[in-house]
């Protein structure tokens, strides 16, 4: 498998300087959606980087660690819960995306999207479904999206221990539903995802 093809493409047809971009958290009830963007040296490949969803979380970790000491530049950006719970989650994954792209140091000329959408950006992108298993840039940054949030639900469960968020993450489990209906929902709930589930209560 080449995992520059897409990278290569892009620099084929006369542009420079291009960042992968993917989000993590769009599944879970709680906590924010978080996004990276990630350029890399051009014709570099990462041994080890694969689609964040395919990796150990100590392996995520020791990665998250290597693209950042790789990368010519990343950004890692967020979009709230209130953000979620006023325009979707959809509209906060790509506000978040933007956010990530808009932060780089070093200024891209073309994104590579995961995913069938692309954000509004004010340089071309191109999405790709799977892209996180298919693009070395896009798989960095999902590895730098998943760990970035994983550390934040880590420091949301000190301060709400009784849901166990470093269990779950915050996504939709038999451990976590049980925790929401037996101490209600905390304020990094997202109360659109949680109707089905206080429905039942009622």
């Amino acid at each position: 498998m080449d995992w520059l093809e897409y990278e290569n493409k892009v620099i084929s047809s006369g542009y420079n300087c291009v960042c992968g971009v993917d989000e993590a958290g769009r599944g879970p009830l709680a906590g924010p959606v978080c996004a990276a963007a990630v350029i890399l040296p051009k014709d570099t490949i990462i041994e080890g980087v694969n689609d964040s969803k395919k990796l150990t979380e100590r392996k995520r970790e020791q990665l998250f660690d290597v693209i950042t000491e790789t990368a010519l530049a990343y950004s890692v950006a967020w979009a709230s819960v209130e953000e979620i719970e006023r325009i979707n989650i959809l509209n906060a994954a790509m506000l978040a995306m933007k956010r990530a792209v808009e932060g780089l140091s070093l200024k891209a000329d073309f994104a590579l999207i995961d995913g069938n959408k692309t954000p509004d950006l004010s340089i071309p992108a191109f999405p790709i479904v799977k892209g996180d298993a298919l693009s070395m840039s896009i798989a960095s940054a999902s590895i730098l999206a998943k760990v970035s949030r994983d550390r934040l639900m880590y420091e949301y469960d000190s301060r709400y221990p009784e849901y166990c968020f470093a269990k779950h993450k915050g996504y939709g489990t038999k451990l976590h539903r049980e925790k929401i209906l037996e101490y209600g929902p905390c304020e990094i709930h997202r109360p659109s995802f949680l109707k089905k589930l206080l429905d039942k209560k009622k």
